[in-house]
């Protein structure tokens, strides 16, 4: 049927099914900034504008859209040029993967068509109806009222609120010209202009789709599987199931070679261990003949018993998970153990029992998903070589290329793997899951494939952040001097040991790395159960860990009677000082680390004047006279995380010049939205003087940039930006020698700034004379360096967590009305990409504290695996944030930077936690807090 409808100000006629959405026949006419995110309607990330009202146009049926006026954002300009809105969005950092700017965008223009003068709530339930989790909110908010001025022809000044969070030491003030200023992303204007920029955003001719059939139980062996029939379906071109794919075992976490152990998965197996685990996949013509094709494909199941419990699945006769023959370094497959760490030092026994206080509890964390905006995506083709080309929404190209190699048997020669801009990640993407199916579907068919993860399977069949049962035991003396910290956990792997490990060690170096004892000992078993399986997750260990810890070493000071800051200063790790567990915990072979940068005493004198922390000790503040119901609390946290994994992670970058004295920056590195593309660039233009638009980056390409681990472990900035500034290095001596050849003068005595050479005696050459001299002129030659760089150690970071809370001690209604975290991440390279990332952590976090959680049956299928049901706080939910930054230099880093993008998911739970307790004299010891654990605390302590 025909569609006509005017759309960004032109009449036009589309073709349309009466099935297709709004958001298909939108995307079909190549307007990409309408996103497929949630398909429910409940994100608001392929919102448009109707008629002038915000709509979400992936539930839209096609034809509703006859005679109206629609508009998406690439409707609000034209060519370079930015609508005030894009502009504002830009400028405040509001842009971050992008993924859900359009919908805040066009959310922005529907609140200010309304009123010229919209209150902070007004934008608050204005940007409401769009999910973001990325940003925390607060900058997309200063964006709305940023614009409002704008369009009220108002002169607006500029954006500082970045630059006043960092607490700077005047002397440094003016020390650098591009490293500490709050540089716009590179990225930024085409995210917020709504270009094709994402994997999905491409058409290539002749291309299937590309579908999985995934496992309605959680535990069942396929006796036989029948694909006859959904082969034999007109438009159907390749049907995968385990009889016609190599059986390979692997692990499909994106981590350094070799993967760590165990390797317990392979590409399609005639067992299941999920309800969501692989079945089958498909490629056909359209996603209506998949979701067809997979309907005729017969199987033919033994359903097993499936055990949940990760206390249950360790016992015997528990249903053994993994019993197949081929599985490589699972520790107790008989006891579901994938694996089991323990890691000591000191004499454990004799320091509890001459300690004065001992304190022994349990905590328990719950399994929660990254639900990244963009859903897991990949398109293969081949190229005109028949090389095969992955173009996929990952965290990890140069991993991905290197696992699913033996996969497919095609050798790492033949394969490109590309990263474009990445709608989200936060760890779910540092994983293969999709790749290796969608190319072998290209492969077997010759065609272009692209095969996708709808929201559903983006919660079942993707990854998330591991639950825990941890036991925490602390011996002390009077004296507050920690004597023995015993830490003994069980961590829920789900089916499959991906990321299992290391997760768990990083939960064990998190939880005791903090604090100097006499003796230390951690123990984990790392268990199968029958439950969609955990990964990496932003903090990968970290936010378990430090939670546990956080709260524990509160209460110790309760029972000490002395104040939880003096208690927890007098026993931190101080510069230095040896982190001693780390002696003992590793990846691979342990690597000693120490404390060299701190800046923790600032950073909660900093907090404890922004929180008003001696408020606690007054009952006036518990207590509210005028509403009797109510209680406060102020609690707090401090964490401490890595910069990079020591003596593994290695980034690389290669640079050369253009004939106009530009560069081109060349970097495996991945920008997840995090601004990393921008920040490196920044370090680049610091070493060469020149501004940061003369810097052409490109990354995350395996045929054409430098080798990168991926983004993970907070080492992007650390590890890669060392590279970086490696890299400029040599470009700088190559660009003085040859200014001295032309100004004939030595090199010590000339001088680099503002994109020239200058001598002594006041002649020069500009960078672009350099480059025309070096290409063309004389004894020629291309500027042109690569480096690469690793690190021995991992700088720890150190931060604080203040929370405020409200609770209703008739209800157990919990409201978190203040954060604020102060944070040292050594020397601060971009600040409003910073405060971003500090905002967006806190964000995620406190969905963690307060109200996420994935949710099963008895028969381990998901209860909520959609938006609406599974809750992610909104821009009107979320409490005020202050953000606060102690830039003091790391030795180790480029110019001084170390680590920051994790940590701010560390500490929010912990400080809620203990703010919930100094409320209501009740401690909450399981996330998330929710109003009926603390009702039914209240009641017990009744």
């Amino acid at each position: 049927m025909d569609i006509n409808f005017t759309l960004n100000g032109k009449k036009i006629t589309c073709e349309a099914e009466p099935s297709d959405t709004l958001l298909d026949v939108l995307r079909y006419q190549g307007c990409f900034s309408v996103k497929r995110s949630c398909y429910t309607g409940e994100c608001g990330n392929c919102a448009i504008l109707m008629d002038g009202k915000l709509l979400p146009s992936c539930v839209l049926p096609a034809p509703q859209a006859e005679g109206h006026q629609i508009l998406t954002v690439e409707g609000l300009s034209e060519g370079q040029d930015l609508h005030p809105i894009q502009k504002a969005f830009v400028e405040t950092g509001a842009v971050q993967c992008g993924f859900c700017t359009p919908g805040m965008i066009l959310a922005t223009k529907a609140l200010l068509d309304r009123t010229k003068y919209p209150s902070l709530d007004d934008a608050k339930d204005a940007l409401g109806a769009i999910l973001c989790r990325c940003t925390g909110y607060y900058q997309p908010l200063e964006a709305v009222m940023r614009a409002a001025a704008y369009l009220r022809g108002e002169a607006v000044p500029p954006y500082t609120r970045p630059e006043e969070s960092v607490i700077v030491n005047p002397k440094d003030a003016d020390r650098f010209h591009w490293v500490g200023k709050s540089v716009d992303k590179l990225d930024a204007p085409k995210m917020a202009k709504g270009k094709p920029v994402y994997v999905d955003d491409i058409e290539l001719p002749g291309m299937l789709h590309g579908m999985l059939m995934t496992s309605p139980y959680a535990h069942a062996r396929i006796r036989d599987i029948d694909t006859s029939e959904a082969e034999a379906l007109p438009g159907v071109h390749c049907v995968l199931t385990y009889k016609n794919v190599k059986r390979q075992i692997y692990a499909s976490g994106g981590q350094t070679y070799p993967n760590p152990k165990p390797w317990d998965q392979v590409c399609l197996d005639n067992k299941v261990r999920f309800v969501g685990d692989r079945v089958a996949a498909v490629a056909a013509d359209s996603v209506d003949l998949c979701m067809k094709a997979i309907d005729l494909i017969k199987v033919d199941w033994e359903v097993l018993p499936a055990v949940f419990d990760m206390e249950e699945t360790m016992k015997d006769g528990a249903p053994i998970i993994h019993d197949e023959p081929d599985a490589y370094g699972v520790a107790d497959a008989a006891h579901n153990k994938a694996f089991v760490i323990d890691a000591a030092y000191g004499n454990l026994q004799d320091d509890f029992a001459s300690s004065d206080l001992v304190v022994e509890r349990v905590y328990h964390t719950q399994q929660v998903q990254q639900t990244p905006l963009e859903p897991h995506i990949v398109i293969t083709w081949l190229d005109e070589n028949d090389r095969l080309v992955v173009r996929t929404s990952t965290q990890v190209p140069f991993h991905v290329r290197r696992i699913i190699s033996p996969l497919i048997d095609v050798p790492v020669k033949n394969i490109r793997v590309i990263k474009p801009r990445i709608g989200g990640g936060f760890g779910a993407k540092q994983e293969v899951l999709l790749e290796d199916l969608c190319s072998l579907l290209t492969i077997r068919t010759g065609r272009p494939v692209r095969f996708y993860f709808s929201r559903k399977e983006e919660f079942q069949s993707s990854r998330s952040r591991h639950s825990d049962r941890i036991r925490f035991k602390v011996g002390v003396m009077k004296s507050g001097r920690i004597k023995a910290i015993e830490m003994d956990m069980i961590e829920n792997t789900g089916a499959y040991g991906v990321h299992g490990f290391t997760v768990c060690n990083v939960t064990g170096t998190r939880g005791l790395s903090t604090y100097r004892a006499d003796s230390m000992r951690f123990h984990a078993d790392i268990v199968y159960t029958n439950l969609p399986v955990p990964g990496a997750f932003r903090g990968y260990g970290g936010p378990q860990g430090i939670y546990a810890v956080e709260s524990i070493m509160d209460e110790v000071a309760e029972k000490l009677n002395m104040d939880p800051i003096k208690f927890r200063m007098k026993n931190v790790v101080r510069p230095g000082e040896s982190i001693k567990i780390m002696d003992k915990l590793a990846e691979f072979d342990p690597v000693p680390q120490k404390v060299n940068s701190f800046g923790l005493e600032e950073c909660i004198e900093q907090g404890k004047k922004a929180i008003n922390w001696d408020r606690k000790r007054l009952k006036r503040f518990h207590m509210d006279p005028l509403r009797p119901n109510i209680r406060r609390g102020i609690g707090m946290a401090i964490m401490m995380h890595g910069s990079g994994i020591a003596g593994i992670d290695m980034g690389a970058a290669s640079m050369k010049i253009n004939d106009d004295g530009s560069f081109n920056l060349q970097m495996g590195a991945t920008d997840l939205g995090t601004g990393s593309d921008t920040i490196l660039a920044q370090i680049a233009a610091e070493v060469l003087q020149i501004p940061v638009n003369k810097i052409i980056v490109y990354s995350s390409d395996t045929d054409f940039t430098p080798f990168d681990v991926g983004a993970y472990a907070s080492s992007t900035t650390y590890i890669s930006g060392m590279a970086v500034k490696k890299c400029a290095e040599k470009i700088k001596e190559q660009v003085l020698e040859r200014a001295s050849a032309m100004l004939k003068q030595p090199i010590d005595v000339l001088v680099l700034r503002d994109e020239k050479v200058f001598a002594p005696d006041g002649s020069s050459v500009t960078m672009e004379d350099i480059a025309l001299n070096s290409l063309h002129r004389t004894n020629q030659q291309q500027i042109a360096a690569t480096a690469s760089h690793f690190s021995p150690e991992c700088p720890p970071v150190f931060a604080v967590e203040f929370a405020e809370v409200e609770v209703d001690v008739e209800t157990g209604q919990l409201n978190v009305e203040k954060l604020v975290m102060a944070v040292n991440p050594g020397t601060v390279i971009n600040p409003v990409t910073a405060i971003g990332q500090l905002e967006g952590g806190q964000a995620t976090a406190l969905g963690y504290a307060v109200c996420e959680e994935m949710c099963y049956d008895g028969k381990g299928d998901m209860l909520n695996p959609r938006f609406g049901d599974y809750h992610i706080l909104q821009a009107d939910e979320m409490p005020e944030m202050v953000s606060i930054i102690i830039p003091q230099g790391e030795p180790t880093g480029p110019f001084g930077a170390k680590a920051l993008a994790e940590i701010p998911t560390d500490g929010v739970a912990p400080a809620v936690a203990n703010a919930v307790a100094d409320a209501i004299g009740v401690r909450i010891s399981s996330l998330p807090i929710v109003p009926e654990k603390v009702w039914k605390a209240l009641q017990e302590k009744k």
